[in-house]
């Protein structure tokens, strides 16, 4: 059983309070804001002229941390590139497909994540020591890293949406050499990238399909 200090209990006490709070002040999102982060969203190709400031990235991340992981881990590590001349270090391991959507973006952020991601665990997760639980198994240290990871990229495309940027999450790449340039003597590893900026609504194709509920879901 964990013990909580005094000063922790009272931290969860006003954490308790202060989300009690907003679920009665707030139900649910309204039609069109669930549209704009899931319903009519849609994955950007091309994008406008228009920059995307410091502050903005800062507000992006603000919100994104604070997405849940496994046991607070928080394994995600983001470099966001706006300089012609990082740009162009990225560009030699893009799949051709992807260099244009990737060139023409305000940004393109590389998601990481960090196989050391249990030295800070004190900091944390600091009422139980689990960092032995990942730096005494491979394995799950590296599922739970790049899995986490994932989650927090997600967070982070749907935070982007909910304060107006439009995303072009992308695979295609060659992961090796984004390591070797951005997380070189680190033990960073890159996931996947996100290009973030204003999108050109000219530059979308039609939706494609997605299963229905009873092709895929099971309630039991």
């Amino acid at each position: 059983m964990i013990e909580f200090t005094d000063d922790q209990k009272k931290a969860i006490a006003a954490a308790q309070e202060k989300f009690t709070d907003l679920k009665d002040k707030v139900d649910s999102l309204s039609d069109d804001q669930l549209n704009l982060l899931f319903g009519e969203a849609r994955s950007m190709n091309g994008w406008q002229d228009k920059d995307v400031s410091d502050d903005t990235l800062n507000q992006l991340y603000s919100l994104t941390k604070m997405g849940p992981t496994s046991t607070n881990c928080c394994p995600a590590r983001f470099i966001f590139i706006k300089s012609d001349e990082q740009k162009k270090l990225i560009k030699e391991a893009l799949l051709p497909n992807n260099v244009d959507k990737c060139m023409t973006a305000p940004v393109i952020a590389i998601i990481g994540y960090d196989l050391d991601f249990s030295d800070h665990m004190g900091k944390l997760f600091p009422h139980m020591d689990v960092a032995p639980m990942y730096k005494g198994n491979p394995d799950m240290n590296l599922s739970t890293a790049f899995r986490n990871s994932s989650l927090q990229g997600a967070y982070m495309m749907m935070v982007a949406r909910a304060i107006g940027l439009d995303c072009g999450p992308m695979s295609g790449f060659n992961n090796d050499l984004v390591d070797e340039i951005f997380f070189k003597d680190t033990n960073i590893k890159s996931n996947f990238l996100c290009c973030l900026g204003y999108g050109d609504p000219s530059k979308i194709f039609m939706r494609l399909p997605r299963f229905e509920f009873d092709e895929v879901c099971k309630i039991i």
